[in-house]
Order: structure tokens, then C-alpha cells, then sequence
């Protein structure tokens, strides 16, 4: 027992059940090998199970319990984690009021009593039992598999919970901590989505294993493993992800894609889901949609003043196209809803097409692809025209099709904004040409072209100066441009409990932004490559490239250099 070993030796002694030099040896065994004394003691042969549990019951006034003649209700026992329980050697047998009897191998271990207290939100009442029957009860319950069907009419069973898969309810999941009715497997699922939102996760990765079921979270653009479940209830939380999702629980070969909303207090999050089939079972992936987070306009999302101007001037235009590009992930949806959120206002008719819609705005009309049913991005786009809009957010242009019908719509009146999945703003004008689109007709329709990454913050409550050698600035190609700003200060983030240890919270977006004018023009009907057009507006027009704004954003202490190395590596 180590938590107060000396008790324990003390009332051995006074028992006289066993003798001063078995007690020594004991000790020593414990001093090499650094087991628990009371299970040296068992296994030494010095003294039964039944035995010491009967003395110390006696002699500390806490009651022994045999956990083998002993039901336990499901829904106490699930009231402390099976992590928890692993860790303390402790299980829940009892609620009476507001007093919760655990049983625990170590009845004097205060610290695992104080964290069961917080964790449970109960009085804790201990009694003695034997490790083995403990371990026991855990291996059983938690090892007990459950099929799909089973969940599947467990959740279904209670109308609270129907309320869950109902497409687009709110799913209210409050503290699962206190909600004693709920069975293991749902408040598993619901722990798993309160630490993501607790977290700040982008994403949660759910992932079948040969031996076990992976959670990941995706946190400031880096993914992290938060929790290793069991292999054997992996059916169960899976069908629960579905049920919550709104997704066929009983399709397992095709991918599926679901969506729900969760209130943890006073904050709403809406999930979108992807189910997809793998070797060892579907994997779920969880991604998070913060509407608390979109900014109303372009003015609240940390755009440096040269980009931000030029976004500012090109969304005042009554037609044309803005196209927003970089990879998945980089935050394009959130830019261009800014811009909707700008311009949306009674006066104007602002429809989206997406895949999948991603937020939900109050004011615009939001459509949602549906190849299946042959309702593409161009066939709805298509549709779009014949509804009046004066805006139009197209959620990317895949194909030929969407990027014509897109560009005469912003030739004939229309504001459209949409994205594009390539490197850089200039990428977006060659990308355009090299799906088929007339470049006469790109130069005419064509407003602003830009390109943004995210790099990950400093963390402010760690946030430390950082020495930075010239060699290591002249290896990188930018102790010139450094020089010219009368050595600034470097800062990193030293890691703290604030930041789990990362250095960084949150990110800001870096970005590059080209306005077309006549001479941009020329070129692109000239078929320039997007090479000369950005040696053009770099030499002619002082375009800031997405490295050169990560620059600015590291001299000013907002991110590292390592953060700009990688986000900007192939600039």
C-alpha cells in the first residue's frame, strides 16, 4: 500500500499475524522491485488475501466487502471511468443520496479518494476489497462486447436519447460526469466529443486497430493520441457515432457522411462526420465547426493591412469572381464566410452551393451537392441563376463545367467567391486555363486571386525571448531582411499546462493577395506561366508572397521561425 505504508507496518506488527523478519524482507523485496507492500506480503506467502483484509478492516473500522458474492447496478459502476477505476483499483458499489460506497484496495489512498470526489461529484465512502475480485468486476464489465444492435436499441430505448439522431437536433451533453443514467458506451462517445470541445480540436479521428480503437485529436493543425480503447467494444462506439451522426448503422462497406450539433454550456458546435470503410473496421472522422468563431466581415480575422485592403476593395464590386486557394484545412471557408457574413444583408440575395455545407448562416440560401441524386456543383450552380442572386459562394470549382458556368455568371452580374485546391495565387489563374477555360475569359471575370495558410501562435502565457544564431539566418536566406528591422526580438513558446506543453494556442492565418488590373490582364490572355505573372507583381506591384507574410508575422512575435519554415516550405 503506498500511500501510508507506515500504517500498514504498524498494524501488521501489533496483529503479531506476521513476524518482524518477514515484515523486513517484504520491505526489501519492495525497496528493488518497487511493488505495492501488500501484494509482496500475498505473494511471499506471509500472509492470505483473506487475512489481511480482515485485519485491516478490524484494526482501520472500514468494512470489507466480497465483491464475488456482490451484484453491482451497471449504471454505478459506469459512474467512475474504467481508466480511473484501472489506475486506483477502485469500483463504484453503491449510491445512496448523495454518498457513492466505492470499493478499493486501498482504503487509505486519500489522493485517489479526493480525485473519485471530484471526478464523480459524490461523497465517497470506502470499503476494503480483495485486488484480484476488483480486477475482476473491471475486465468484466468493461470487456463485456456489445454488438451494434445492442447499442442501437439501448440508445433508442429512452426518449432523451431519441432526440440525439434526429438530423439537425441538438445534441445537449452536458456534464456526462453526473448523469448517472446513461449507459457506458454513450457516455464514452460524449466524453470523447466534451475533451475534443475542451480542447480546442479541429478534428476527431476515430480509429479501428488490429488490437485496439484509436482516438486522435487534431489540435492547432497537429494531431494527437488522446485515448486507446478496447478492440472489443469498438462495434458499440462506432454504432453510436453513427446513431448521434444520423448515419445507416447497418452499412459498413460504402462511405457515409453525417453531421449533428453539441452544446457543451453555453457553447454550440456543429460536427461534421465521415464514416469511411478500412481493413479493420470504419473509420470516423469528427470534424468540428465553430460558428462562435466566424468573424462579421473580413475586419475580425487577423488579415495583415495589405491583404485585408486589397480584400476590402474587391468585395465592393457589384460583379466578378474572388477566388480563395490552398489545401484543405488552411481555413478558405472561413475567409470567404467573413466575406458573406459582410455582405449579408436584406437587400441582397446571397445563395451558396457547397459539399458539404459547412456552416449554417441565418439570411442566405444554402444548397448541398448531392452527386447521387445528380446534383452537382454545376447543376446547381445552373439552377442558382434562374433564383436572381446577387452573390454567390460556389464551395470549389472541381471541373470544367462549374468553372465556366461560374465565370459567365460573374460576367452577367453576379459577385461569385469560390475556392480553388492550388499552392498559390497565381496557381489559381494556370489552374483555371489548364482545365479548359478561354484565359480571355478568366482576365474579364477575374477580380482577386489569393492564397493563405495557417501557422500555429505563440502561446501567450509562455511566451519566452529566443536566441537565433546568424548562422542560422543566413542558412535560411534571411538575415538581410531581418537586419532591416533593427534587431528584433525572437520569441518562442516555452510549453506550459496552458498550452499542454506545445509552445503554441490557436493559429493565425498568413496570406498573399493579387488584384487584377489591365496589365495582369494582358498577361493572363497572354497565357502567361503563373511563374511570370508572380515575378510581374513582385517587381510591379510589391506583392507580399505567403512567406513574406509569415515573416512579418514572426518579427512581430505572433508565431516562431520554425512555424514559417513549415508552413511556407515550398515558397
Amino acid at each position: 500500500m503506498g500511500v501510508l505504508k507506515k500504517r500498514l507496518t504498524d498494524i501488521l506488527i501489533e496483529s503479531k499475524n506476521i513476524t518482524p523478519e518477514q515484515l523486513a524482507k517484504a520491505l526489501e523485496i519492495q525497496k528493488n522491485t518497487g511493488q505495492e507492500l501488500r501484494s509482496i506480503l500475498i505473494k511471499e506467502g506471509f500472509i492470505t488475501e483473506h487475512e489481511l483484509l480482515a485485519i485491516l478492516s478490524k484494526e482501520l473500522f472500514i468494512p470489507y466487502l466480497d465483491l464475488s458474492r456482490y451484484k453491482i447496478d451497471p449504471q454505478i459502476f459506469s459512474l467512475i471511468p474504467e481508466k480511473v477505476s484501472k489506475q486506483y483499483k477502485v469500483v463504484a458499489v453503491s449510491l445512496i443520496g448523495n454518498t457513492l460506497t466505492v470499493a478499493m484496495f486501498d482504503p487509505l489512498n486519500i489522493f485517489a479518494i479526493d480525485d473519485l470526489k471530484v471526478l464523480t461529484g459524490y461523497e465517497i465512502d470506502p470499503v476494503i476489497a480483495s485486488e484480484k475480485e476488483i480486477f475482476k468486476i473491471i475486465d468484466n464489465a468493461y470487456g463485456k462486447e456489445s454488438t451494434v444492435k445492442e447499442i442501437s436499441e439501448m440508445t433508442m430505448s429512452k426518449e432523451e436519447d431519441m432526440k440525439i439522431i434526429k438530423d439537425e437536433q441538438l445534441v445537449d451533453i452536458g456534464n456526462t460526469l453526473e448523469d448517472s443514467q446513461r449507459a457506458p458506451i454513450v457516455r464514452i462517445v460524449d466524453l470523447l466529443i466534451i475533451e475534443a470541445m475542451r480542447s480546442r480540436a479541429s478534428d476527431i479521428h476515430v480509429e479501428p486497430a488490429e488490437k485496439e480503437l484509436r482516438v486522435r485529436y487534431r489540435i492547432d493543425g497537429h494531431l494527437h493520441d488522446v485515448f486507446r480503447l478496447p478492440r472489443k467494444n469498438q462495434n458499440a462506439i462506432l454504432a453510436r457515432l453513427k446513431i448521434i451522426s444520423g448515419l445507416d448503422i447497418t452499412e459498413s462497406r460504402l462511405p457515409q457522411d453525417g453531421r449533428f450539433k453539441a452544446r457543451l454550456k453555453d457553447k454550440e458546435i456543429d460536427f461534421r462526420v465521415s464514416a469511411l470503410p478500412t481493413t479493420f473496421g470504419q473509420k470516423f472522422v469528427l470534424r468540428t465547426l465553430d460558428r462562435s468563431k466566424l468573424s462579421v466581415g473580413l475586419d475580425h480575422i487577423d488579415m495583415s493591412p495589405e491583404p485585408l485592403h486589397l480584400f476590402q476593395e474587391a468585395v465592393t464590386k457589384p460583379y466578378g469572381m474572388i477566388l480563395v486557394t490552398g489545401p484543405t484545412g488552411c481555413g478558405k471557408s472561413t475567409t470567404l464566410y467573413s466575406i458573406i457574413n459582410q455582405l449579408n444583408s436584406p437587400n441582397r440575395n446571397i445563395v451558396t452551393v457547397e459539399d458539404p455545407v459547412e456552416y449554417q448562416v441565418e439570411g442566405i440560401t444554402q444548397l448541398q451537392v448531392k452527386p447521387e441524386i445528380g446534383l452537382s456543383f454545376a447543376s446547381g450552380l445552373r439552377s442558382i441563376l434562374r433564383q436572381s442572386p446577387d452573390i454567390i459562394l460556389v464551395g470549389e470549382i472541381r471541373d470544367f463545367e462549374t468553372a465556366d458556368i461560374a465565370i459567365k455568371a460573374s460576367l452577367t452580374g453576379q459577385l461569385v467567391l469560390s475556392t480553388l485546391h492550388t499552392n498559390d495565387a497565381c496557381g489559381a489563374i494556370t489552374r483555371l486555363i489548364d482545365m479548359g477555360v478561354e484565359s480571355f475569359l478568366i482576365a474579364s471575370s477575374l477580380v482577386l486571386s489569393s492564397a493563405q495558410r495557417l501557422c500555429r501562435r505563440i502561446c501567450p502565457r509562455c511566451k519566452t525571448p529566443d536566441n537565433i544564431s546568424r548562422e542560422t539566418l543566413e542558412k535560411i536566406g534571411i538575415y538581410d531582411f531581418v537586419k532591416q528591422k533593427n534587431n528584433p526580438t525572437f520569441y518562442v513558446g516555452a510549453g506550459c499546462s496552458y498550452c499542454n506543453n506545445t509552445g503554441y494556442f490557436e493559429r493565425i492565418g498568413i496570406h498573399e493577395v493579387i488584384m487584377i488590373d489591365d496589365e495582369i490582364r494582358g498577361l493572363i490572355i497572354n497565357k502567361a506561366s503563373s511563374d511570370q505573372i508572380k515575378d510581374f507583381v513582385v517587381k510591379n506591384r510589391g506583392f507580399k508572397t505567403l512567406r513574406d507574410d509569415a515573416l512579418e508575422k514572426w518579427l512581430q512575435g505572433i508565431t516562431t521561425l520554425e512555424e514559417v519554415i513549415r508552413v511556407t516550405t515550398q515558397e
